[in-house]
């Protein structure tokens, strides 16, 4: 129950609500304050056919731009129980001879989500990849194209353009079998459709090797003070002209700060956690060590330490 101004009662009186009827009725005297109001909340009931479906949302969700019905096309369900089988079965034979233009994309944009959700990306990112995969969609010119590899390949500039940048080789990891030669190749024919689209180039966002730094160490499972000094390692070596990849160098930075903690970690682990080869990393360390002194914070490792980190 709820207050209300009762006219009856010239005064602030409790007032119930008769769901059946839609009836504010005054507790007091049995006024009513207002009839048939409309209850816009959802409908909490269940109206599935399985027993094992429990869900009890009653509302579809949201319209979506990118389609030509707004996403609000119906689907029929699969048949359940001999009763209703010859219609429902029927009824969906029509339904898939029925001209979807929208199947197409409707299958791509499941697959986009679950990619985005194993790799537990956020819904603008997912947006963006819709987004960019419509677009190429449209110029009609990417029929015999390795499918996942294009959907790969528009969830990773997605992730480029929302600054999440992830490495090609997480990507791959949901990419359902598309190598990185193929989502390396399905990525600049999307860069160059959407370039001729435009008529200029597409703005891919820059990768700085603080943007992987946090998911890696956390990969790797060190400690708070390991991943600050890390990061701030990593942020001063953009003042040096280090002529790696951010990934490398994210990398190099990580074995840099494990060899200087109590809880060093192995080349090999760092190698799977950060997905560049350890000799690539090894690489990247030579080229890192001579500033070293100037990379790493003074309040994680004193100068006579850095002395007894290993040579190249």
């Amino acid at each position: 129950m709820s207050d209300a101004f009762c006219s009856d009662c010239k005064r602030q009186t409790e007032v119930v609500f008769d769901h059946s009827a839609g009836d504010t009725v005054c507790s007091e005297c049995g006024l009513v304050l207002e009839s048939h109001s409309i209850d816009e909340t959802s409908e909490w009931r269940v109206f599935a056919n399985e027993s094992g479906d429990n869900d009890p949302v009653r509302v579809g969700g949201p319209t979506n731009p990118l389609l030509a019905d707004g996403g609000l096309s119906t689907v029929i369900a699969k048949p359940n129980g001999a009763t209703g089988e010859f219609l429902s079965s029927s009824l969906g034979r029509w339904q898939n001879r029925g001209s979807n233009p929208d199947r197409g994309l409707i299958l791509a944009f499941k697959t986009i989500a679950t990619m985005s959700d194993r790799l537990g990306l956020v819904a603008t990112i997912k947006d963006r990849a819709n987004e960019i995969y419509k677009r190429v969609e449209d110029q009609k010119s990417s029929r015999g194209r390795n499918q996942d590899a294009l959907l790969a390949a528009c969830l990773y500039i997605a992730c480029r353009q929302e600054d999440k940048p992830r490495t090609v080789k997480e990507i791959c990891s949901v990419a359902n079998g598309a190598t990185k030669k193929e989502v390396g190749r399905a990525k600049e024919y999307i860069v160059k459709q959407l370039g001729l689209e435009k008529g200029t180039t597409v703005d891919m966002g820059t990768i700085h090797a603080a943007d992987f730094m946090r998911r890696f160490c956390s990969n790797l499972g060190m400690n708070n003070q390991a991943v600050k000094a890390a990061q701030e390692a990593v942020q001063k070596s953009e003042e040096f002209d280090i002529r790696r990849s951010p990934i490398s160098i994210a990398a190099a930075v990580i074995y840099i700060i494990t060899q200087l903690s109590d809880d060093k970690k192995p080349l090999k682990d760092i190698s799977v956690a950060t997905g560049v080869a350890e000799g690539t990393i090894r690489n990247s360390y030579k080229d890192l060590y001579p500033h070293v002194s100037k990379i790493i914070p003074n309040w994680y490792a004193k100068e006579e330490d850095l002395k007894n980190l290993c040579s190249p």
